[in-house]
C-alpha cells in the first residue's frame, strides 16, 4: 500500500514538472506596421521562449489566410537562438498582405507542446485603400524617362557602403609595399639614425694608434699585438679593396693582392707582417722588441701607402692651381 501511494505521489509531481516547464513558454506575436496599403506586404514576427529540447509546433502551419481579409504571402524559415540557462527563443517571420481596405485583427497565433496550447497575442491591422484618378482627370500620359545611371546601383551593398574603408585598406597595402621594399628590404628602418660611417683609411689609422697606445709587446704580450695588427689590416684590406680577407688564410691574401696595381709597392712588407705573425701565433716564437716596432711601422705605412685618394673635379683643380690650394687627401 505503501508502496502504490510513493507511485501516485512521484506521477503527481511528476505531472507538475511538466506542467512547470510547459508553463514557462511564453510567445510573443509583433508587426512591422500597422498601417498598410491595399496590395503591400508587411512582416508579422513570432517569437516562442522555451526550455531547450522540447518540441513544439504553430497550429495551422500550412493555412494560406489569417482572416478572411488577410492573406499569406510567404513564410519564412523559422531559426532558433541559444539563450543560455537550458533556454532558446524560436523566431519565425510571416509576411502578409490584403486587397481589401479596413481594419483587421489578426487573431492570436496558438502553439502546442505536448498537451499544452500557448496563444500569442492580437494583432490590428489596418488597410487603406490606393487612390486612383478617376476617368474624367485622366489626361496624356508622358514618357516615362529612364532613371539615371549610378555606377553604384550595379556594385555589391558592401562595396558601397565600405568603399571609405576598403580605399584605406589598399591604401595601406601600398605604404607597406614601399617601405618593405625602400627600407626593410635593405635593413634600414626609416625612423632609425644612421651611424656615421668611418673611411676604412681613418678606421685603420685610429685602431693601429690605439693599438700602439697599450704597449701589448713591452707587456709580454706579443700573440695578442700581432692578433690585433693583423686584424686591423685584414678588416682594412677588406673595406679598401673589398676583398674577404678576414676569411682568407695569410697566403691567400698576398696571391690576390699581387694582382692590385695600388698594394703592389707594399705587398712585399705586408707579407712579411703576416709571415712574422703566423710564427708568433702558431710557432710559438718571441720576436725581438725592434721586430714588434718594425711590423708596426710597416703596417702603418701600408696603410699610408694605399690610402684612397679624393678625385677632384676639373672646375675645383683649376681654382686649386691658381688659388694655390693642394688636392685634398682623403
Amino acid at each position: 500500500m505503501k508502496n502504490i501511494t510513493y507511485i501516485l505521489f512521484s506521477l503527481v509531481m511528476l505531472q507538475g514538472t511538466f506542467s512547470a516547464a510547459a508553463n514557462n513558454t511564453l510567445i510573443n506575436a509583433k508587426m512591422d506596421s500597422t498601417l498598410l496599403l491595399m496590395g503591400k506586404k508587411t512582416a508579422i514576427h513570432v517569437e516562442v521562449v522555451q526550455d531547450k529540447g522540447q518540441k513544439g509546433f504553430f497550429v495551422n502551419e500550412g493555412v494560406d489566410t489569417l482572416n478572411a481579409f488577410v492573406e499569406v504571402s510567404e513564410r519564412l524559415q523559422a531559426d532558433t537562438t541559444d539563450l543560455g540557462n537550458d533556454r532558446i527563443q524560436i523566431n519565425r517571420d510571416i509576411i502578409v498582405q490584403s486587397f481589401d481596405s479596413g481594419m483587421y485583427v489578426i487573431p492570436a497565433f496558438k502553439y502546442v507542446i505536448g498537451k499544452d496550447t500557448f496563444k500569442s497575442n492580437e494583432l490590428t491591422l489596418k488597410v487603406l485603400p490606393v487612390k486612383v484618378d478617376s476617368l474624367p482627370n485622366i489626361h496624356d500620359l508622358k514618357p516615362v524617362a529612364e532613371p539615371p545611371f549610378f555606377f553604384s546601383d550595379y556594385l555589391p551593398e558592401f562595396l558601397v557602403k565600405y568603399w571609405w574603408l576598403i580605399i584605406l585598406v589598399l591604401v595601406l597595402i601600398a605604404a607597406g609595399i614601399y617601405a618593405y621594399f625602400k627600407w626593410f628590404k635593405k635593413g634600414e628602418l626609416p625612423l632609425r639614425k644612421k651611424e656615421k660611417v668611418i673611411p676604412p683609411y681613418d678606421e685603420a689609422i685610429m685602431k693601429l694608434t690605439q693599438l700602439k697606445s697599450e704597449h701589448l709587446w713591452e707587456a709580454g704580450q706579443e700573440k695578442e699585438y700581432f692578433t690585433r695588427l693583423t686584424d686591423i689590416l685584414r678588416n682594412y684590406i677588406d673595406r679598401r679593396f673589398e676583398i674577404n680577407a678576414m676569411e682568407m688564410t695569410s697566403s691567400q691574401i698576398i696571391d690576390v693582392l699581387r694582382k692590385n696595381e695600388e698594394t703592389m709597392p707594399v705587398n712585399e712588407q705586408l707579407s712579411k707582417i703576416l709571415e712574422m705573425a703566423d710564427f708568433v701565433k702558431f710557432a710559438k716564437m718571441r720576436p725581438l722588441p725592434e721586430d714588434n716596432e718594425v711590423a708596426y711601422q710597416r703596417a702603418l705605412n701600408f696603410v699610408n701607402e694605399t690610402k684612397p685618394v679624393e678625385v677632384v673635379p676639373e672646375e675645383e683643380s683649376a681654382e686649386g692651381k691658381t688659388g694655390g690650394k693642394e688636392e685634398v687627401v682623403k
